[in-house]
């Protein structure tokens, strides 16, 4: 084993700080990879090492997780976006292909409501095919309407599985109704479920204080779950970024399917609020460390 042992994430210090006193296990994801950077896909508990203010406890349980990633694509086709069309289009086919088969996803579109043009399925050719039935509305899009709902989906839904939401928006007006404390609640709901959201923001030349909710909206969803905030300009720009984003949500799939979910029994003389946690691993071995499995 190695002797110097690997800080773990500040924010698992924090999250586990709520109610503590009452009990005496931790429990935290982890991905690791060899000296090559190729997955490790056993562990035994005798692989960890794991410390609360250094002090060494017991590595009670590890189990493989193998949760799905599951996409949502909202897409921003109100008013201002009819000149990107074909990028759209283009980006929406380039984001699927760079998806492995096997990913479910859904094609939502936000204007004059969000609805469905593809609803969740793993058949790739559908949702390609779909993009090319996005059509232009004269009404505003719903881009905070759009992320509570698909919020909403991803809180109602059942089992074990990485949620991932890709929305589209533009700087023209939101038709969104909401308040304050719908948009927390979102927030909330993502956090929730260990959520990842990128955001693209298209500045159409059209600003409206409606608008400029959506870039505010956008910032802390982006923030809070950990995914990028991408604003552009030029429309040309969609056709290229969405693949690119694809590609990211198909590395973080790769990453996230080979986790390990790993039991950890605190010190005996440990009580309260959880102190500063380290681990080490076997020689050459880097892990990944979070509290709920999310690797954006």
């Amino acid at each position: 084993m190695r002797a110097t042992f690997v800080g773990f994430v500040g924010a698992l210090t924090c999250v586990m700080a709520i109610d503590l006193h009452a009990q005496n296990t931790v429990t935290f994801f982890a991905s690791v990879v060899d000296d090559k950077g190729a997955p490790v896909t056993a562990l035994a508990p005798e692989d960890f090492k794991v410390a609360e203010n250094g002090v060494e406890g017991k590595v009670a349980k590890i189990e493989p997780i193998d949760w799905p990633v599951k996409v949502q694509l909202l897409i921003d086709n109100g008013t201002g976006m009819e000149t990107a069309l074909v990028q759209i289009r283009n980006g929406v086919k380039g984001f699927v292909e760079a998806l492995p088969d096997g990913v479910e996803m859904s094609l939502v579109t936000t204007a004059p409501q969000p609805r469905f043009i593809v609803r969740p399925t793993m058949d790739k050719q559908a949702v390609i095919q779909g993009a090319d039935r996005i059509t232009p509305d004269s009404g505003s899009a719903r881009f905070v309407e759009a992320l509570n709902e698909a919020a909403a989906r991803v809180d109602k839904e059942k089992g074990n599985y990485f949620p991932v939401v890709v929305i589209l928006g533009s700087t023209t007006a939101d038709g969104s109704s909401f308040v304050e404390r719908d948009v927390q609640r979102m927030l909330q709901r993502f956090s929730d479920r260990a959520a990842t959201v990128h955001v693209i923001m298209l500045s159409t030349g059209a600003r409206s204080a409606s608008g400029a909710n959506q870039t505010t909206v956008g910032e802390a969803v982006t923030k809070t779950t950990g995914g990028r905030y991408d604003n552009i300009a030029a429309s040309t720009r969609l056709a290229t970024l969405l693949p690119e984003i694809g590609a990211q949500v198909a590395k973080s799939h790769a990453r996230q399917s080979r986790q390990f979910r790993i039991t950890f029994q605190r010190p005996s003389n440990a009580s309260g609020p959880l102190g500063q946690v380290g681990i080490a691993t076997r020689a050459g071995w880097t892990p990944a460390l979070t509290i709920n499995g999310r690797l954006p």
